[in-house]
């Protein structure tokens, strides 16, 4: 009966959809009425509210739905979609500000006179609008109402003029910052959750083991990453369209002719064009660039922008009157006085050292308030100018509280869907079918394609990527991120504002097109351009490090970067090294031969002994790395012969599982119907023989799996244990040799650092003598931690600690700290004697071969990543990897 009602809940949420019911009111109406229809039925035919739910009540799922997203949209931490109503304010201001009215024309006269240039302009004025607005509306109807009739009057064919400035207007569904890729890197983020427990599930039913090693982990996404990771298939995108009216104008020079510009291009001419091109391209440089460099978040961004669109609003407006560039020139050069401020001086408010931070925190507070003065000017000319920003401000709620109210209600429609076992349903149905994870992935895709037909982006975003995307993302057999699947989603996603009949860019356009352009010569032109969509999805789905590649480069070259020893860098970072061993081999073991000849006879005996060690262990370096490729090319050879068998027993294994769930239901309902008197006995009997032929039919698969599976497995297994082990001795063993020759290398460099410590030593003793032994020892256990942090001063710190613990107690001895601080004294003269030699004749060639080896056995130990190490590894990390065989 559960699926009668899920069929209920998908054909009332269809019909109200087609009918034109606000999506808003659909989505939560249809799951309401289908919940309470199968409680009712559930009472009177069966007694019990909830017998027609896969699990729990009535009440828990009509709640569950406001629950979940209270959970998730409340939390502090999940600030994702503030960026929302900023986007949109920034669009609709720019819009409004005829911001985009000014490009176009600029635009169209640079690129006219070009076979297709007035296409052409469109293509990139689309683009630089979707960088900006990011609204497709707002740009379908501005390009259409003054770049339409002009392509018009120079004889432009009709269906590629009307084709170009839909599909043009519609870059803002993919080039970021898009409102699609912040709501579909919020539905990921939760998806890759979900995901990841799968896996982790199936790595432990498979292996037997509780931890899963974290390079099998799923990869979330961020909207910041979203929007890194749509930038190049968004550019792929622009040039296809560019290519394809280029080919058209030079093919057909009548249907895309040359418009020669009536004027000259003088200054006036030049200076037009840079006024109406650099605002926004300096506000897609301020927001993207902000985000791509680390400097703000996406919702600080999204803020940047919000002030940048009130700043260029302000003086566009205001066009023609006194003073119009003022406040935008007031807020640029107090953003650009407070960046050379920053450059010049790290301004602390609560701490300042010098008197050069407090000059520059004044000047900074100088220029906040000219910058505040700036904006607040814009604001107040924007207010004033036709009441714009109270216009903006509207359309900015309408706008945000469609969107919130539809993830409302799509929360709960996803509630429903779940109380009838609709999810399990689609992971059934996906799993079950052959091919794998690509096969998985053209349903899903194809689905949403053909729902692109009839529902808008957000109604596919929030109803359809919750069910599909964790089943997509947990396959291991791609093991895809969340990023590649989200830009893959958005550039299929893109397709609902172009596909006909119900394409939203095509309404826009034919309501602002002159009665000579017919709705057929819209749908013909737009026909080429979904092509060319298709033809750009298929290039990102086999090249997915045009998507990975940004967002793994900013992540492995930011501040935040994790260390070398990360262990989900260890694979991209072995690859690497091993070449580096492969084509250095001979440079580092002439290295390690010129290092053992040096003189080290200064050095303590512990040190000698430990480099000695270092520099034995380094030549045994290449053995390591030879064992690690023998067991590889073990690997690899038998996973070409293992693969084939894993995957057609998984796939025995899933549908035994799927049977032996129904197994489990049954017997649970065999159970409960001792207590329930609406149940008969046939019922029993027929829930009974069903579970003996589900039982039979599981058997029947058992039988099916090959008599070699066992042997071929566990030899496949024992290779992979021997790849594992040799790596983690791999590992270990140049983490052994390069530790101490570092430790050696930082005790050497810090000979100056130590020596500054003698006067705080040597006023031990006067400190005992005027501030008494409580306060001295007190002065010491801080003056411990200063020495902790010095390489070296391991004998001097055990000396001094002594002196303190001398001067504990009722009655300290403070004969015998004096005694320690002085043996500490010698002590530390004697280091600085060795020290001051190893300095002069044994530093110098420590740090050529630490040159040397720092990149390949010493990488793991080192800080940071080099800039060339991160991106080789943000190249090698943005290839997806099949692991299906550790599961």
């Amino acid at each position: 009966m559960e699926l009668f009602f899920l069929a209920i809940l998908v054909f009332l949420m269809i019909g109200a959809l087609v009918s034109g019911f606000p999506v808003a009111f659909a989505l939560p109406g249809s799951a309401i009425i289908a919940i309470s229809l199968a409680a009712v039925c559930g009472l009177i035919f069966a007694g019990d509210s909830s017998a027609y739910f896969a699990d729990g009540g009535p009440v828990q799922w009509l709640t569950a739905g406001v629950t979940n997203f209270r959970s998730i949209y409340w939390e502090v931490e999940r600030d994702t979609l503030i960026a929302i109503p900023l986007f949109i304010f920034m669009g609709i201001m720019l819009q409004r500000s005829k911001i985009a009215e000014d490009l176009l024309v600029a635009m169209a006269q640079l690129f006219g006179p070009v076979p297709g240039g007035l296409g052409i302009s469109v293509v990139l004025v689309g683009a630089l609008l979707a960088a900006t607005t990011g609204i497709v509306g707002a740009t379908v109807v501005a390009m259409g109402m003054i770049s339409l009739p002009a392509m018009l009057r120079n004889n432009y064919s009709k269906s590629l003029a009307t084709g170009t400035i839909c599909a043009s207007g519609t870059l803002g569904q993919i080039i970021p910052p898009s409102i699609v890729l912040i709501i579909l890197a919020d539905q990921l983020s939760s998806a890759a959750d979900q995901a990841s427990t799968m896996r982790a599930a199936a790595y432990r039913a498979a292996t037997g083991e509780f931890s899963m090693p974290s390079h099998l982990d799923v990869v979330s996404a961020s909207a910041g990453d979203m929007f890194m990771g749509a930038i190049i298939p968004g550019l792929v995108l622009v040039g296809l369209y560019i290519l394809y009216i280029l080919g058209s104008a030079l093919l057909r020079p009548k249907s895309a002719p040359p418009v020669p510009y009536e004027g000259e291009y003088d200054r006036s001419f030049m200076a037009n064009v840079l006024k109406a091109l650099i605002p926004p391209l300096a506000l897609i440089i301020a927001v993207l660039g902000s985000i791509l460099s680390g400097v703000a978040t996406v919702n600080q961004a999204g803020a940047i922008g919000a002030v940048g669109a009130i700043l260029m609003g302000g003086y566009r407006l205001y066009k023609g009157e006194k003073h119009v560039y003022t406040p935008s020139m007031i807020a640029l050069a107090s953003v650009i006085g407070l960046g050379l401020l920053l450059s010049i001086w790290n301004i602390n408010v609560k701490n300042l050292e010098t008197s050069g931070q407090s000059f520059a925190l004044v000047i900074a507070v100088i220029l906040v308030v000219f910058l505040i003065l700036g904006i607040a000017w814009s604001i107040i000319r924007v207010h004033r100018t036709d009441n714009t920003l109270h216009d903006v401000m509207i359309e900015t709620v309408k706008t945000t509280s469609m969107v919130f109210v539809i993830l409302l209600g799509a929360a709960m429609l996803t509630a429903a869907f779940r109380a009838f076992g609709g999810e399990e349903l689609v992971r059934h149905a996906l799993t079950s079918l052959p091919g794998g994870f690509w096969t998985q992935f053209f349903v899903v895709m194809l689905v949403i394609f053909v729902l692109g037909f009839f529902l808008d982006f957000i109604e596919i975003a929030v109803v359809v990527v919750p069910l599909v995307a964790p089943i997509l993302l947990a396959a291991p057999d791609a093991n895809i991120t969340a990023v590649w699947l989200g830009v893959m989603i958005g550039l299929n996603m893109q397709t609902s504002f172009l596909t006909p009949p119900f394409g939203f860019a095509l309404f826009y356009l034919r309501g602002v097109a002159s009665k000579a352009v017919k709705t057929m010569d819209i749908y013909k032109g737009v026909i080429p351009f979904i092509g060319l969509q298709l033809l750009a999805l298929v290039i990102v789905g086999f090249m997915p490090f045009l998507v990975n590649y940004l967002p793994n480069k900013t992540f492995l070259t930011s501040e935040n970067s994790p260390p070398p020893i990360n262990p989900k860098l260890q694979q991209c970072l072995e690859e690497e090294v091993f070449s580096v061993y492969a084509r250095d081999e001979g440079k580092i073991l002439d290295a390690i031969e010129a290092m053992r000849q040096i003189d080290v006879s200064m050095l303590p005996e512990q040190y000698q002994s430990s480099l000695s060690d270092s520099l034995s262990q380094a030549a045994q370096t290449f053995e390591k790395v030879s064992v690690v490729r023998e067991a590889e090319l073990a690997v690899e050879e038998a996973s070409n012969a293992y693969r084939p068998l894993h995957g057609n027993v998984r796939q025995i294994e899933r549908e035994q599982n799927q049977l032996l769930a129904k197994v489990e239901e049954l017997t649970k309902f065999i159970a409960d119907a001792r207590y329930e008197e609406s149940t008969s006995a046939e019922d029993v009997l027929d829930a009974e023989k069903e579970i003996a032929e589900l039982e039979a039919e599981v058997e029947r698969l058992t039988a099916t799996i090959p008599e070699s599976w066992q042997e071929t497995q566990s030899t496949y297994q024992a290779l992979e244990k021997t790849l594992k082990t040799s790596r983690f001795a791999y590992r270990n063993h140049v983490d052994n040799t390069y530790t101490p020759f570092q430790e050696l290398l930082q005790v050497i460099q810090a000979k100056d650092e130590l020596a500054a410590l003698r006067g705080d030593i040597e006023s031990i003793e006067s400190r005992i003598e005027n501030d008494g032994a409580e306060a001295t020892m007190e002065w010491i256990k801080t003056f411990e931690d200063r020495l902790a942090d010095v390489p070296g001063s391991y004998d001097v710190a055990r000396l001094v600690t002594k002196a303190r613990r001398a001067l504990r107690g009722d009655t300290p001895d403070t004969v015998e700290a004096v005694l320690y601080k002085n043996q500490a004294i010698d002590q530390l003269i004697q280091d600085l004697a060795w020290l001051e030699q190893a300095s002069e004749q044994v530093l110098p060639h420590l740090l050529a071969f630490d040159e040397v080896i720092a990149t390949n056995i010493g990488v793991r130990q080192q800080p940071k990543l080099s800039e060339s190490m991160a991106l080789s590894i943000a190249a090698c990390q943005s290839h997806h990897r099949d692991v299906s065989l550790s599961f």
